[in-house]
């Protein structure tokens, strides 16, 4: 019994050596983590603390059912960005059938900042009530003491309620809306959306917030980035200053031009912003913006993506766009390629960002390592 305990302690040492050797990023491939288990971290995003790598996503499940939240938010850790150790769930759903996070509820896209003044972690999701689909459109935010949790859920939002974006123009706050007699997609419809027929169709109940992602600027300022008015239009939302509610400053990005899956980097006091179109589950052609302020005026750069499958963002989506640490001005473009048949299937595709023209560029490796920033230099 002694020696089948020693051989298994030591099969269980080899594996996990065996598993935690990753030296390389390989796109759109199986990536396990030290336990020899493919990386269940979904549209998510990435937080540095103190020499580690915090990763939070969706954990997925088996099947099409997967795509709902039955177990919460994960978290992996690595000190090197090639291997992740699973720390488990550090926001769980909860059983009360009257909680707005109870299993089978729809938990998207987490992203974690630390709060300097308050010393708390601050989570903020996309979540969509039980039962509902996609027409609770909220904001979600939870805390905790610790990056590895637990999150404690507080509150969701449906972002600036009563209260106009700071650039509006006074004859769009008084139009009247007649959604009801424009064709969608007509160019009296899209001319509608870009004078805020949604945004006034919303005001008293607050702007729809489904995709989104967060950013904490230099001045320790946070945004909430995040698609509203039924994905047609960016919303740029600043938060307060403890990053759990609302300043009621905000704006719109690119109204009418379709967007979602915003990721947000600044390089040389530069803005940048890359988008994916709104095609369901399936993969499009990604879209780069540009601004010297983050309250804008946003311009469009079009596809960072070159080469083979560039139409397609190489068969993913933007989640997030992650500084590397202690390397000035290089960026990983993190993205998801989503399998909705079997959510817990879908795998990640991370690559290097390079620069052309002023404008960010990805292209495809097969594998690849952070050298590839000093190559490309």
């Amino acid at each position: 019994m002694r020696l089948r305990l020693k051989f298994s302690i030591i099969i269980s040492f080899v594996c996990s050596f065996v598993f935690s050797q990753n030296n390389s990023f390989v796109p759109g491939k199986q990536w396990k983590d030290t336990d020899g288990v493919h990386i269940n971290a979904h549209g998510g995003g990435i937080l540095f603390v103190d020499g580690t790598y915090y990763w939070y996503g969706e954990y997925k499940t088996s099947g099409r059912a997967g795509n709902v939240s039955l177990e919460g938010i994960s978290c992996y850790t690595s000190k090197d960005l090639y291997n992740w150790h699973n720390e488990g769930i550090v926001l769980k759903v909860e059983q009360d059938g009257n909680s707005e996070i109870t299993k089978g509820c729809v938990m998207e896209r987490p992203k974690v900042i630390f709060n300097k003044k308050t010393g708390q972690y601050v989570m903020w999701f996309h979540l969509e009530l039980k039962g509902q689909g996609y027409n609770a459109a909220k904001a979600a935010v939870a805390i905790s003491d610790s990056p590895k949790g637990p999150f404690k859920f507080k509150k969701s939002y449906r972002p600036n309620k009563g209260v106009w974006p700071i650039d509006f123009k006074d004859e769009f706050k008084t139009a009247a809306n007649n959604e009801a007699g424009l064709k969608s997609w007509s160019p009296e419809w899209l001319t509608a959306i870009k004078n805020g027929m949604l945004v006034r169709k919303d005001f008293n109940k607050g702007q729809m917030a489904r995709d989104m992602t967060v950013y904490v600027d230099d001045d320790e300022k946070a945004y909430l980035i995040h698609s509203s008015e039924e994905n047609l239009t960016l919303h740029i939302s600043e938060l307060t200053d403890d990053y759990l509610d609302f300043t009621e400053k905000w704006t719109r990005m690119a109204p009418a031009g379709h967007n979602e899956a915003p990721a947000i980097f600044k390089k040389d006091g530069i803005y940048y912003m890359i988008t994916s179109g709104c095609t369901g589950w399936d993969p499009n052609e990604a879209r780069s913006f540009s601004a010297k302020s983050i309250w804008g005026p946003w311009e469009p750069l079009g596809n960072p993506c070159v080469g083979k499958d560039a139409s397609l963002t190489f068969h993913s989506q933007s989640t997030y766009i992650l500084p590397v640490e202690g390397k000035k001005d290089e960026f990983i473009f993190m993205a998801d390629r989503w399998k909705p048949e079997n959510a817990i299937e879908g795998s990640y595709v991370w690559l290097p960002i390079s620069f052309s023209n002023g404008k960010p560029v990805l292209k495809w490796f097969d594998k690849w390592n952070l050298t590839a920033f000093t190559e490309n230099q």
